[in-house]
């Protein structure tokens, strides 16, 4: 059996009392019960959940953000639903610092840059290096760059009724890529990445489907390169449409973009026929 000393100490920062210490213990040991404790029952008045409750009320807030940024991200939502202090921790600032000095530390020596995307607070850089390494993954010192327009591009597909025309929103991020230091190739590749990594993470829904159909309705404008649209991420948007949103359409729409997609790829695959 392992002993517990080492991993605790290991949360925490040199001089830390010991009563705390093993308070911290009790967090994680309790953490799923106390979870499942606050979420099913109704009876707020259990003294099983009052005991644990009072215990963990006695952890200051650098030590629980101490915990929290150790344990995996994809259980910081389930984690911020606990408590209403859990969750203030959360939209604070404090903790994504720590979280972004802990899983990114080089993230300190970043200089602000310039160009339409901002970098933003500690959050927003948490996000952005996250989906960097993660989702686009392209393994060198551009990440977090990459990972704000990442960002920047799916934000404005998703959450606005009538995003901007793909030329607009493809410009802005080629000009945030050359205002950067990067070569036209460089910033036209990168951008075309982002796009498709883009595309693939965006929800099957009605919003996603009348947001791709008009991407592939909209007319070629001849742009000089690296303005122009890469034809990977076009190939991308029917591709889409007529594998995971087929059954989306009506008949005058599908042949629409099927005339479309003629238009612009020969051959097509036989999978994108019959409506």
């Amino acid at each position: 059996m392992h002993r517990p000393s080492k991993l605790i100490f290991s949360f925490v920062s040199p001089g830390v009392d010991a009563t705390i210490v093993l308070l911290c213990l009790q967090l994680l040991i309790f953490f799923p019960f106390y979870w499942l404790l606050t979420v099913m029952t109704d009876n707020r008045d259990s003294d099983t959940l009052t005991l644990v409750d009072n215990s963990f009320g006695r952890l200051p807030d650098h030590l629980l953000i101490e915990i929290f940024i150790r344990l995996p991200v994809s259980e910081w939502a389930q984690i911020s639903c606990v408590k209403k202090q859990w969750a203030s921790l959360f939209l604070g600032e404090c903790l994504w610092q720590a979280a972004l000095m802990r899983t990114f530390p080089s993230a300190s020596q970043a200089k602000r840059w310039p160009g339409p995307i901002p970098q933003g607070l500690s959050k927003r850089r948490f996000a952005a290096l996250y989906v960097g390494k993660h989702i686009v993954a392209l393994d060198n010192d551009i990440d977090e760059i990459v990972g704000h327009t990442y960002l920047f591009l799916k934000e404005q597909l998703e959450l606005s009724n009538m995003p901007p025309p793909s030329g607009i929103l493809h410009g802005t991020i080629i000009d945030q890529f050359i205002t950067c230091g990067k070569s036209r190739d460089v910033a036209h590749e990168l951008a075309s990445q982002i796009w498709l990594a883009v595309l693939d993470n965006l929800e099957e829904n009605q919003h996603t489907f009348l947001l791709l159909k008009r991407l592939a309705l909209e007319g070629d404008v001849f742009l000089p390169f690296p303005y122009s649209r890469s034809i990977k991420v076009q190939w991308r948007v029917f591709e889409k449409l007529f594998t995971d949103f087929r059954d989306c359409f009506d008949q005058a729409d599908y042949y629409d973009v099927l005339a479309i997609a003629k238009n612009k790829f020969q051959p097509i695959p036989s999978a994108w026929l019959g409506f």
